[in-house]
């Protein structure tokens, strides 16, 4: 049942997502795109609108994800009333690790926060959250990201840069940067 293996995708991804909601991306798409819930397009529109929407990502993923995936699944539920059920599941099971991580280990943690042994562990997680995020990076690098053809690559790092310079340089605040952004890509492509 969809229900199931969405439940079982969502412990893993919480489970095994150290670093936050970039350092997820790649364990998301393996878990998602692969089976077929959603397409590649679906998933970097997930990731964009995931951006401008308050929460973690991975978080708002689960719930879009737990949303469409019983009907990519079947068209029998297609319903609204299942796309919720699901929505309800995946973002339960995905925070469930961490609550139950912090919860028991928090203490543990707390106790041995001198401990060498503990202070290796973290600094050995260090080195792969930062390859996580690097991983995140390379896959949304992708056609449905920055087009096929030379001109429209060449249009998305100049809107970026353009962005990038905006960001750092003035004081335009970053949702009306967002909304700009969006106009204007949307004119552009």
């Amino acid at each position: 049942m969809i229900y199931l293996r969405l439940i079982w995708s969502y412990l893993k991804i919480g489970f095994f997502g150290f670093g936050g909601g970039y350092a997820m991306l790649a364990l998301i798409e393996n878990e998602i795109v692969t089976p077929g819930w959603i397409t590649e397009q679906m998933f970097t529109d997930i990731v964009a609108i995931s951006q401008m929407t308050p929460g973690p990502i991975g978080i708002n993923s689960a719930t879009y994800i737990g949303y469409v995936a019983p009907g990519a699944s079947s068209a029998a539920l297609s319903s609204p009333i299942f796309g919720l059920l699901g929505s309800l599941l995946c973002t339960l099971v995905v925070v469930l690790p961490s609550f139950i991580l912090v919860r028991y280990a928090g203490h543990y943690i707390s106790r041995h926060r001198n401990s060498v042994a503990l202070k290796g562990v973290f600094s050995g997680l260090r080195p792969v959250v930062i390859g996580l995020i690097a991983s995140a990076a390379l896959i949304l690098m992708n056609e449905e990201n920055f087009g096929s053809p030379p001109p429209d690559v060449t249009k998305s790092i100049v809107l970026a840069a353009v962005a990038l310079g905006l960001t750092l340089f003035t004081k335009i605040h970053p949702i009306l940067l967002i909304i700009a952004s969006g106009i204007i890509g949307y004119l552009i492509f």
